[in-house]
């Protein structure tokens, strides 16, 4: 079974997932009455439903307690840019679901969810949830309350003992292992989630995929192409596209393939290096990006929410929208480090407005549908803007110091 396991996980996830989502629609098509295919949808989905809320709940407590002081404007610096690049991104986000609106076609529908009636309700709903029982919240995949009391956890321990920060960072990491371990068998709850949409519906459903695709990566795009350039002019005051292009060419194309922004760290490093950048900076800033630089996955988090509101028709006015934005933006600074990690916190967007977490979970089905394509988009966006920001950030203070900008 050893040699099976690990002759199956050789093949890349992108080929496995294409290859289950391939079999699905044809089994669809030839079979829609064998019904037990279905099932294998159903377990992946059950799946990351029960672990989801404890990786939510560890990562965000392991990374607070974890973190370190900054030190040095350049990293104050960075991190500003950080977190305004990451809640930018959910804001382009949601501009670009209200300009091309999307529906999913989801295999089971949510009939008892009720649309929340306005901005105060959303409030109340959300202020209710931050304070429920951590242990209930995490029981019954409350993500609001989830988040609060992880963050509330973090920030109390940490005065802890090294000791206790690491067996929190030994659980996360734990649970990152136990989600790797789901999603290798993705390729399995594809198959049976594309055969139960396509004996349903037929083939037409994967049109909708396109144009949920199409939202993703254009969003994604637009930050790389036409916001990063402005936020890079602000820092260095000279033309910004030939720093954008060098940052696209070492560092998203690695990053697009890998799929990891954790594992692209060492080459966002040696750019760094090689473009004379302080030491003590880059090696603090870049694993912090890994981290909490997440423009990419906020784009995913609030367009596959929003998609998710429009398909059980929930209206979204301008304020729920920018609580969306901020609640996808903290979000997505606690994506977890795997494929697909974004994907996982769909839910916590989802109960903003009163979303099931059955309805959510298929939503991170169609997720990983689309994955081979978003994932790798996303990682490249996300990866690549941490060594564009750190090093802007630096060449920023190299101006005001009069020193020429080499890179």
């Amino acid at each position: 079974m050893k040699a099976l396991y690990e002759r199956w996980t050789a093949i890349s996830l992108p080929k496995r997932i294409l290859g289950g989502m391939i079999l699905g629609a044809v089994l669809g098509m030839v079979i829609p009455q064998a019904v037990g295919i279905s099932i294998l949808g159903n377990l992946f989905v059950n799946a990351l439903k029960g672990i989801a809320p404890l990786l939510v709940f560890f990562l965000v407590i392991s990374s607070l307690c974890q973190a370190k002081q900054s030190h040095g404007g350049i990293i104050r610096t960075v991190v500003c840019l950080y977190l305004f690049n990451t809640l930018l991104g959910a804001v382009i986000a949601v501009v670009a679901s209200k300009l091309f609106p999307i529906t999913l076609t989801l295999a089971q529908a949510a009939e008892e969810t009720s649309a929340p009636q306005g901005i105060a309700e959303v409030m109340q709903t959300l202020l209710l949830n931050v304070v429920r029982n951590p242990i209930t919240s995490i029981a019954e995949a409350n993500y609001i309350g989830i988040l609060a009391w992880a963050v509330l956890f973090g920030v109390a321990m940490r005065g802890a003992s090294e000791r206790t920060k690491e067996i929190m960072d030994n659980f996360a990491a734990a649970l990152s292992k136990v989600v790797t371990w789901i999603i290798n068998f993705a390729p399995f709850g594809i198959l049976g989630l594309v055969f139960d949409t396509v004996s349903t519906n037929g083939l037409q459903v994967f049109t909708e995929y396109g144009r949920l695709l199409a939202v993703l990566v254009g969003s994604m795009l637009f930050i790389y192409f036409v916001t990063n350039p402005i936020l890079v002019y602000w820092c260095i005051r000279q033309n910004p596209f030939p720093l954008i292009f060098k940052c696209l060419k070492r560092s998203a194309v690695t990053a697009f393939f890998t799929r990891s922004s954790a594992a692209n760290i060492p080459i966002n490093m040696k750019v760094c290096e090689e473009m004379g950048l302080d030491k003590n900076t880059y090696s603090v800033t870049i694993p912090l990006g890994a981290t909490i630089n997440m423009n990419g996955a906020a784009v995913t988090i609030t367009v596959m929410t929003l998609a998710a509101a429009n398909t059980l028709g929930i209206p979204v006015d301008i304020p729920t929208a920018i609580i969306l934005s901020v609640l996808s933006a903290l979000s997505a600074c606690g994506a977890s480090g795997v494929a697909g990690g974004s994907l996982l916190l769909i839910p916590l967007a989802c109960s903003l407005f009163g979303i099931s977490s059955d309805v959510a979970m298929q939503v991170i089905g169609v997720g990983f549908i689309i994955g081979v394509v978003q994932d790798s988009v996303e990682t490249a966006l996300n990866s690549s803007c941490d060594l564009l920001l750190s090093a802007a950030a630096q060449f920023r203070e190299w101006r005001k110091e009069g020193r020429e900008i080499t890179y």
